[in-house]
């Protein structure tokens, strides 16, 4: 039984079928990026290189633009939807994998986000299979995974300002606990069923 007649997304948006659209094209693009970073960074001693910092100002921009570019042609899609957050986790699989590797970041903090992106993925699952529609991202994973990234480019860039990693490390581990809540809440919501973009 449906707990509430409101679209818990605020309002209904048209939702296509379709696979091939530029926003797509870009968030799969993103997914890509990680690994000739990873490379230049290794084959450079772990130095920055002028190609790394255009691939990474591209993987943060693509973040804002696939989406920006779906709303304003409209062509959001339920491929579009599963992808963009898939293309952003993959992405910092990689990034954070190496980074843990080379010994930059700590091994549990890499298995606790793993962990929460785990069970954020089954969730959407369940979701997926029940309904067969992809439920849209929501504003805390959004900012979660932003304060995430800004993180890894702090370790990344200044290797040495250990007091800056440690406070946005902190302030990672509680949004993304936080957006994990949000998720939860509203995935017991969906069940329920809820009506979602």
């Amino acid at each position: 039984m449906a707990t509430s007649n409101k679209n818990i997304d605020g309002k209904k948006v048209r939702v296509s079928g379709r696979v091939f659209t530029w926003s797509n094209t870009i968030s799969f693009s993103r997914i890509l990026v990680a690994f000739p970073i990873v490379y230049l960074h290794y084959q450079n001693n772990f130095q920055v290189t002028p190609l790394m910092y255009v691939l990474i100002i591209y993987g943060v921009i693509s973040d804002y633009l696939d989406g920006f570019i779906a709303r304003k042609t409209n062509t959001i899609s339920e491929v579009g939807k599963m992808i963009d957050p898939i293309a952003d986790k993959l992405c910092a699989l990689v990034l954070f994998i190496y980074t843990v590797w080379i010994g930059w970041i700590p091994l549990w903090f890499l298995l606790f986000a793993m962990a929460r992106d785990i069970s954020i993925m089954a969730g959407s699952y369940f979701i997926k299979k029940k309904y067969d529609k992809v439920a849209m991202a929501i504003m805390s994973g959004k900012i979660s995974v932003n304060i995430l990234a800004l993180y890894w480019i702090a370790v990344f860039f200044f290797p040495e300002a250990q007091s800056v990693h440690m406070f946005l490390m902190a302030c990672s581990v509680t949004l993304m606990v936080i957006s994990w809540i949000d998720y939860f809440n509203r995935y017991r919501l969906i069940m329920r069923g809820a009506k979602f973009n």
